[in-house]
């Protein structure tokens, strides 16, 4: 899928406000609603618009703690590393996973209450992993853009 200029504005739009009516949507980015609605629709078979969501105040649900762990695995293999992952990605603390380069493996983002509660997912769930040799940990003392909108850029991208 080719993305166009007014491609980009209906993505910087729908990150700045999810909720947006169409027919508000295409007002701002000039079209009319059906085929503003089309692109979209377009957009999100292809994937580049992955689903929508409602950003949450971590302080004010109780999460008051974010902390980056960096993990190390025992042995580089493929299994190791899908083990790992889907690990991970079903413990419901961890909002992000990345597999990085230099003196770690993954980096993680966990999200919780407290250090009792982080402690208790390092000591019971992460480090029983098989695969994890090692775990640093970094604690955000304060966050200024969490969960922020991705730069859209502003010339056309060829997507395939």
């Amino acid at each position: 899928m080719q993305l166009d200029a007014i491609d980009l504005k209906i993505l910087r739009e729908l990150q700045a406000d999810a909720r947006l009516p169409n027919i508000t949507l295409a007002d701002r980015v000039g079209l009319s609603p059906s085929p503003c609605l089309r692109r979209v629709k377009l957009m999100e078979a292809a994937g580049v618009i992955e689903g929508y969501r409602t950003v949450l105040g971590r302080a004010a649900i109780g999460l008051g703690l974010t902390v980056f762990a960096g993990i190390r695995v025992e042995r580089h293999s493929h299994e190791n590393a899908e083990t790992f992952v889907d690990a991970v990605l079903a413990m419901s603390e961890v909002v992000a996973c990345h597999l990085v380069s230099g003196d770690i493996d993954f980096l993680i983002e966990v999200v919780v209450p407290d250090m009792a509660t982080y402690e208790s997912i390092v000591l019971q769930r992460l480090l029983s992993l098989p695969a994890v040799r090692d775990i640093r940990s970094s604690f955000a003392m304060r966050s200024h853009k969490a969960g922020g909108a991705l730069p859209v850029p502003g010339v056309v991208l060829q997507l395939t």
